[in-house]
């Protein structure tokens, strides 16, 4: 599995884009901002991109995934609870103070459980409310690799913000313990913001959520 992050636009959101090498299938998480820096490296890796996924839709998560559809001609995905925050994209772009990006057409078909496929690889879908109502995570598996994407419900030694809308703390808390820490401990957590952790890091060392 060909896995690339980097970060996007101008609060830093990570994006990542997840290849199966064996088909070039790929599967882009929260294209954030930098268009232009997420469709070189597509093109680079010679990528076909099935599906464009949001851990949610806080404005520095979907920035760039306008262009990108109409680039890729891809699905993007959002959980339907998050739909209003995508509505909303004015009032983000005003409040946050950067340009206010495209919209496009979303699904709003994540569910938990969920699993979408790009070649040999699968991504599972996990619900995990809290940082906003529709926040997901993600598990990538091809063979015996995986790798989870957590968006802004878990940092490394910290947690997603819950004072925005639709935030709830004991929500959040609930889907970390009963959702994220149930992974294997070995896995990588790709964060929504900064550096990766691990699960089993994480159940040990982060000071809102212990088990």
């Amino acid at each position: 599995m060909i896995v690339e992050t980097f970060a996007v636009g101008a609060l830093g959101c990570n994006c990542s884009i997840i290849v199966d090498p064996a088909t070039k299938s790929a599967i882009v998480v929260d294209p954030g901002g930098n268009f232009g820096d997420i469709q070189a490296r597509l093109t680079r890796l010679g990528a076909k991109v099935q599906a464009i996924v949001h851990t949610h839709t806080h404005i520095d998560h979907v920035g760039a995934t306008a262009p990108l559809q109409s680039w890729t001609g891809a699905n993007a995905i959002i959980h339907e609870d998050d739909r209003f925050l995508y509505d909303m994209l004015p009032i983000q772009a005003a409040l946050v103070g950067t340009n206010l990006p495209d919209k496009c057409d979303l699904d709003g078909g994540l569910k938990d459980d969920l699993v979408l496929h790009a070649g040999g690889l699968q991504m599972h879908v996990l619900h995990t409310p809290g940082h906003t109502p529709g926040s997901c995570c993600f598990v990538a598996k091809l063979g015996a690799e995986q790798i989870a994407f957590a968006g802004d419900t878990l940092f490394r030694r910290s947690v997603g913000r819950t004072d925005l809308w639709g935030g709830d703390s004991d929500l959040l808390i609930q889907s970390i313990k009963h959702k994220l820490y149930s992974l294997e401990e070995g896995i990588e957590v790709v964060t929504g913001h900064g550096p990766s952790t691990t699960i089993g890091e994480e159940r040990r060392l982060n000071p809102f959520v212990r088990i």
